[in-house]
């Protein structure tokens, strides 16, 4: 069974993954019988699909769509870090005997598999032929070979998968020290390919099926086209994106690469793409945030290639909440530090300082506002601990939905937090025992909000999936199986001379998902399955927030304020107009000393129910939030004993008001009272 330190090892991989698909038509075969689920045309020779039966169609009772949901996957990541890190292709023009056939340097029997054996140890040795004998590969622990085959989705939809977020990945470190590559390394020249190979991708199964529009894997860029797609019994295909570097946003010796126009150009070109997912960091800490740290030997070579790209390793402090990051620890990476430079090493860390120091940068956060704008979706996993509590202020503040944790790389303190905004949630594709004891972990979560739950394959994402339980486990798999819907008949997969079985194999590519969620099932009973069957409903009804979603207009910007105190200062304002004036840059002070009041004239009687103060360092411990119609007569709708600086945002039931006032009453630090930006909202 995968554990979370296998399933690190993934993630770190897990970095590449990508959208690839190159092709155009299929090889003609021969006629089906009319079903729509079955191509006219499907190449020849091909691997087998092993499911028979309808596909389920139409939505529930309540009008909700069914079926699981995938939020992490990497088709295309064959094209990733220089095109020969991931061998073989999820399509090919020329059959599958082109698809599935592993990189050149591997033959004649992977001693030049350099990769394989840097992450997953041993020799790299292995039979390197796919197509038809598959000796070797694919496998639950072969790390580098192509498990998304279009033919193998094709069976995990035909086993009611009915959302696939594809993430485009790269990582130009990986690719610049890897020793093979056909291609250069720049990361958003590979996410433009990738995309492009994913539409491709489309078209070459629509082409099985007589044109455009008519396949069962559609790509889709609204989550009303998504509900759409999935009633018809097809794929949803999202596009997400997953790099390290997004828009050039690297940072080298903490200088930021990049500017606001060009995440502005960024996320334009991204959408235009099609993308509506996506991460902020990955691995190595850049310009916009810092990350969620890998531990032991992975996170001793990560760090190297952070330093290598950024000239700066990661730095640890002592964590402020109960959430942390990973601890990296003392484990040695030889390989990788022997490309240091003569003399650097890498440091030690202290065993109680866990948390990055770097959070959300102001460029980090001008794009978590750009994408609540453009109401994008956006992937939490992979930030660092002070990244993710600023992201989820900033969403709070603004009941922005958009946010997902699509495999299990978040600290899991953060779920609740996730749920109340409307956000999802998904687990990595862990060993059936491993997977049922965490989704029972939340379960009572999942029951509070009414929202189903979703898992996060990270198929091409080298990191190692489920192991075989064995044939002699408890409660194995029996062939064939009822899918969950109890529409089809699933038997054991066949492509070319192999056959899989997940009870001897584990989950050894994407065609065995169907495999692995009945393993659930046996192992963690109905239940754990149908908040999975609930997936899809609850991914979309994130989306569809996210979409709807349109930001309050803030009262406070423009209005008059006055104060109890201001700190004088000979270089610049801190008067109280500046906590309204809708920069975020300046801010208002007050004196170093207790018991003080900004007040805030609004102009006009408005219904007021949601205030979001934005401190400077020297935050408020205890305060409260006044309103008055009239300027005289006042009423307390919020408190507060427990502030702890950052964002924060007071909801209360709306009320009219003309006049607000914050009264200070214990100060957080040594220093006064300082905002940066009040916020007053309808509520």
């Amino acid at each position: 069974m995968t554990t979370y330190r296998g399933r690190r090892r993934v993630t770190l991989v897990s970095l590449l993954l990508v959208v690839l698909a190159a092709a155009l038509g299929p090889t003609p075969s021969s006629a089906a019988d009319g079903d729509w689920w079955e191509p006219a045309a499907r190449p020849v020779p091909d691997a087998r699909i092993g499911v028979t039966g309808a596909p389920f169609t139409g939505t529930g009772d309540g009008g909700e769509v069914r079926g699981f949901v995938d939020a992490h996957n990497h088709i295309m990541s064959n094209e990733a870090f220089g095109g020969r890190l991931i061998c073989g292709k999820p399509f090919s023009a020329k059959g599958i005997a082109d698809a599935l056939k592993d990189c050149p340097e591997h033959y004649p029997d992977g001693s030049l598999a350099v990769f394989d054996f840097i992450v997953n140890g041993g020799d790299g040795r292995h039979d390197p032929d796919g197509w038809p004998t598959f000796a070797d590969w694919p496998a639950h622990d072969s790390l580098t070979h192509q498990q998304n085959y279009y033919a193998w989705i094709e069976r995990a939809w035909r086993g009611g998968q009915r959302v696939l977020v594809n993430d485009l990945v790269t990582n130009g470190v990986i690719c610049s020290v890897y020793f093979f590559k056909d291609r250069g390394c720049d990361e958003m020249t590979s996410i433009r390919l990738q995309a492009k190979l994913t539409y491709d991708m489309q078209a070459y199964v629509d082409g099985m099926y007589g044109g455009p529009g008519k396949g069962w894997f559609r790509i889709v860029t609204d989550s009303a086209q998504a509900r759409e797609v999935v009633e018809q019994g097809k794929l949803a295909v999202v596009l997400g994106v997953e790099t390290s570097e997004p828009f050039g946003c690297k940072q080298i010796l903490d200088v930021a690469q990049c500017d606001r126009d060009d995440i502005d150009a960024g996320l334009d070109e991204l959408y235009a793409l099609g993308v509506r997912s996506m991460f902020l960091c990955h691995k190595f800490d850049n310009a916009l945030c810092g990350v969620r740290f890998d531990e032991g030997a992975l996170g001793t070579a990560i760090n190297v290639g952070q330093f290598l790209s950024t000239g700066t390793f990661w730095r640890t402090e002592r964590c402020t909440g109960p959430q942390h990051d990973n601890p990296i620890g003392p484990a040695s990476a030889p390989e990788a530090e022997k490309r240091l430079p003569a003399g650097v090493r890498v440091p030690s860390y202290d065993e109680d300082a866990r948390c990055n120091v770097r959070g959300l940068t102001a460029l980090g956060e001008y794009a978590v506002r750009g994408m609540m704008e453009r109401n994008m979706m956006l992937e939490i996993d992979h930030m660092s601990v002070k990244a993710t509590g600023r992201v989820l202020d900033l969403f709070e503040a603004e009941s922005y939905p958009g946010v997902l944790s699509s495999h299990s790389w978040m600290d899991l303190d953060w779920t609740e937090r996730v749920y109340g905004l409307g956000g999802f949630v998904a687990q990595y594709m862990n060993g059936s025992e491993h997977f049922v004891a965490e989704a029972e972990r939340t379960e009572a979560l999942r029951d509070e909000y009414g929202v189903g739950y979703g898992y996060g394959t990270d198929m091409n994402g080298v990191g190692g999936w489920p192991a075989p339980r064995g044939a002699d486990a408890p409660n194995p798999v029996t062939y064939p199986f009822r899918s969950v819907d109890g529409g089809s008949v699933i038997d054991r997969q066949t492509t070319g001379e192999r056959t899989w079985d997940l009870n001897t194999d584990g989950a050894a590519h994407y065609g065995l998902v169907p495999d692995w969620i009945e393993d659930i099932r046996r192992v963690g009973g109905q239940d754990v399955v149908d908040d999975l069957f609930r997936g899809a409903e609850s991914y979309l009804g994130t989306w569809g927030a996210a979409e709807r979603h349109r930001a309050d207009a803030n009262l406070a910007e423009g209005a008059s304020a006055t104060a109890g105190s201001t700190e004088w200062n000979p270089f610049t304002s801190y008067a109280p107009g500046r906590a309204v004036d809708g920069d975020r840059g300046t801010r208002w002070a007050s004196d170093w000393s207790d018991d003080q009041w900004l007040r805030i004239d609004l102009g006009a009687v408005h219904r007021v129910g949601r205030v979001t103060l934005d401190w400077e360092r020297a935050y408020g411990r205890a305060y409260r939030v006044e309103l008055s119609t009239d300027g005289v007569n006042w009423r307390t709708v919020w408190s507060t004993a427990s502030g702890d600086g950052g964002l924060d945002t007071a909801r209360f039931t709306a009320a009219p008001a003309r006049q607000l006032r914050l009264r200070f009453l214990d100060r957080g630090t040594e220093w006064g009272y300082s905002l940066h930006e009040v916020g007053v909202h309808r509520g």
